[in-house]
């Protein structure tokens, strides 16, 4: 398998850590999105959506990070990122949707280039943009966590798989942290383990 990723995707943060988790072989091919690379082929001919990550496989390109958690999932079940309970596995994609449909998207790079680029939007500005939306989303999350050491019990799931990405980037944009202690704790718990170091953007060949 190769994953198509930049070091500072969040969605291909994501998809770092499940492969990692899982012990799935597989080689890293970076796309630098400050280039536009995503954008240019060849790469748009693996995944005509222009957007990070892309995994391919032997039946195929696969795009978009849940989609392919998914697939992983289903295709490698040993080291489960699910509960195996319906109820639990609910509540896990519920609070793996609020980042990955809610926060994310009106913070990824594409917004905030076309904030700056096409609205004149201030550095300070988009900042702000990026701060609000983000405590607005961990407002409503932190409510749903319980008492760890996961997002979701004692085992790491796709809701950590997302949310450690996400406050990655709320550190970047220097949000206050204290404010959201079980959120914090998770990230804390979650970045002591190998899977979670290995797949961190600091740690990626391309951060250099």
């Amino acid at each position: 398998m190769k994953l198509y990723t930049y070091f500072r995707s969040s969605a291909a943060y994501r998809v770092r850590i499940a492969l990692n988790l899982k012990g799935i072989d597989h080689q890293l091919e970076a796309v630098n999105l400050l280039k536009s690379e995503q954008q240019q082929a060849p790469y748009t001919a693996k995944n005509p959506q222009g957007l990070l990550p892309a995994m391919e496989t032997e039946q195929g390109t696969l795009a978009q990070s849940l989609a392919i958690l998914e697939w992983l999932e289903e295709t490698h079940p040993e080291t489960p990122l699910l509960p195996a309970d319906p109820w639990q596995k609910a509540q896990v994609r519920n609070f793996s949707y609020a980042i990955a449909c809610d926060i994310h998207p009106i913070d990824n790079l594409r917004v905030l280039k076309y904030l700056s680029a096409e609205l004149n939007v201030t550095d300070e500005q988009k900042t702000t943009w990026y701060q609000h939306w983000i405590i607005e989303g961990f407002k409503k999350l932190e409510p749903t966590l319980g008492d760890g050491p996961f997002c979701f019990g004692d085992t790491p799931t796709l809701a950590d798989l997302c949310l450690v990405p996400q406050v990655f980037n709320a550190l970047r944009f220097k949000v206050d942290m204290s404010q959201f202690p079980k959120i914090a704790a998770v990230y804390e718990h979650c970045n002591t383990l190998d899977a979670f170091i290995k797949a961190a953007p600091e740690n990626q060949p391309d951060a250099a």
